[in-house]
């Protein structure tokens, strides 16, 4: 995919080990970025990272990061400066979600520890990743910040309570970061997916799980993964450079922001 301004650019997607993260991943290989999946599954981030040279050509590397340790992510920002020379755009995509399981039942039902995790994993490891990169976007003049929200931000999706808060976290940072950052020529923005079939191997409950929001999008089919890579390759390239604290909402049409 030949997207303008994205060419060369040194891309790295947190969480990029599996499904939406290496979809990414593969899409920004596609463009011609070089292309770090970072991911606290290291054999999976190294996979991708293979894939995305096997499949694109593109350079690549695959990292082990734990989004929730500060070390880690200075770790993840010195490599890849080490290797590539720049960093331009960090994508906060790790999460817990669906590849580190999580309680999806009521406020009732929710253990203050995986509160406490998944806070440590959705919210901080946005502020950390995004401290560990932003002294080279600063001095670069330039960059672009992508974090990932969700469509059950706007609706209150009942259950999983702590995932939705944390969710709805992540658009607050985006405006606040953007505001910071502006003068120095960096763009913070905001994408939120519907209901993807991101698992790789989905169960029958999954599969009718994902089927459940259908109805309820104007696009009456499933999200995959690639559904969101043409708004994630607009977003770190040239094209969107005057755009900023933004949430772009890609779910087939369930939600209207307005």
């Amino acid at each position: 995919m030949n997207i303008e301004g994205t060419k060369d650019k040194v891309v790295i997607v947190t969480g990029g080990g599996h499904g939406i993260g290496k979809a990414y991943c593969l899409g920004f290989g596609g463009a011609g970025a070089r292309v770090v999946a970072a991911d606290i599954d290291e054999p999976a981030a190294v996979k991708v990272a293979a894939q995305v040279a096997s499949d694109t050509g593109a350079s690549a590397l695959g990292l082990h990061v734990d989004v929730a340790n500060e070390d880690s992510t200075k770790r993840m920002a010195k490599t890849t400066l080490e290797r590539f020379g720049r960093i331009d755009v960090l994508v906060n995509n790790a999460a817990i979600f669906a590849t580190i399981p999580m309680n999806r039942g009521g406020i009732e039902t929710i253990d203050p520890a995986e509160w406490d995790r998944l806070m440590a994993v959705n919210l901080k490891g946005l502020f950390f990743c995004s401290r560990a990169v932003l002294p080279t976007m600063r001095a670069q003049k330039s960059g672009k910040i992508i974090n990932i929200s969700s469509g059950t931000v706007f609706y209150g999706s009942a259950g999983r309570i702590h995932y939705v808060t944390s969710k709805a976290g992540v658009i607050g940072f985006t405006r606040t970061l953007a505001r910071e950052v502006g003068d120095d020529n960096i763009q913070v923005n905001c994408l939120a997916p519907g209901s993807t079939l991101s698992e790789e191997n989905p169960t029958e409950e999954v599969l009718r799980f994902r089927q459940s929001a259908v109805q309820q999008r104007a696009l009456k089919r499933v999200q995959k993964p690639d559904d969101l890579v043409g708004t994630m390759l607009f977003l770190a390239s040239s094209l969107s450079d005057f755009m900023t604290g933004q949430t772009v909402c890609v779910d087939g049409g369930q939600n209207f922001l307005g």
